[in-house]
């Protein structure tokens, strides 16, 4: 659980609802359905509209990683690639082969069987970095969706505003249609604007740091694989390595 991730949301969502009550406003007043419907149900059609279906996917799919990120911890990844260069040391790149099974990375995997089968260093540098920007590359089109959603939900909240005065002035006549008209035209707006700011652009910048967190991983992976290939220590490998993560 990406405990950062679930205390930005309470605190947002508490920020604002906490100042609506000492400003003296009820909850009440913001829990509005025609509202949250307008622009909920018109901002992700409108993200769905824009989105080839594969990437849509991809994006609510990847949505979960927000609050529960894939535990890809450095040392431990490091220490994987030292211990296939000392297995690879001593029992040469053949004895690598009952790792390939073991490894459930794929990106790691693909790269240990490349190893295995004795392509050159050149050939499995070629092979591994188009996959991995392939997957860098399908990684940010999942986080634009969020972007997407973030920069319609605003102006969908104004139709929404729109709308409810359009209410409003079809029933002048009736004071008592008028509390709900203005309602949802202010309601909307603030829906709108909380849920791209709150929520929708937020997320998508989260999404992007784990890509690149994530890239990180697999750039190191790829110069481990290229130093076991050329028979380096594993030693000093660990050293190198070490560098893709100097800060951390």
């Amino acid at each position: 659980m990406d405990l950062l991730s679930v205390v930005g949301v309470v605190v947002a969502f508490a920020a604002i609802l906490g100042g609506n009550f000492l400003e003296g406003g009820h909850m009440s007043t913001l829990l509005n359905g025609p509202a949250a419907l307008i622009v909920i149900g018109g901002t992700f059609g409108a993200a769905a509209l824009q989105t080839p279906q594969p990437i849509f996917v991809r994006a609510l799919k990847m949505f979960k990683l927000v609050f529960k990120a894939p535990q890809h911890q450095f040392e431990e990844e490091l220490n994987k690639i030292v211990m296939w260069a000392n297995i690879a040391r001593r029992e040469g790149l053949l004895g690598l082969e009952k790792v390939v099974n073991n490894e459930m990375s794929p990106f790691a995997k693909k790269g240990l069987q490349l190893l295995v089968d004795g392509n050159e260093p050149a050939q499995i540098k070629m092979v591994m970095e188009v996959d991995l920007i392939s997957r860098e590359r399908a990684e940010h089109e999942a986080a634009n969706v969020y972007d997407a959603m973030g920069g319609y939900a605003p102006t969908i909240g104004i139709i929404g505003a729109v709308l409810g005065l359009i209410h409003v002035m079809g029933n002048l006549a009736d004071p008592s249609m008028l509390g709900t008209g203005i309602a949802v035209a202010f309601v909307a707006t603030i829906y709108g604007v909380g849920f791209a700011n709150l929520l929708l652009l937020p997320v998508a910048n989260k999404l992007r740091a784990y890509s690149r967190h994530e890239t990180q991983i697999r750039e190191m992976f790829i110069e481990g694989l290229l130093s076991i290939a050329e028979g380096e220590n594993p030693r000093s490998i660990n050293e190198k390595l070490k560098g893709f993560f100097a800060v951390s």
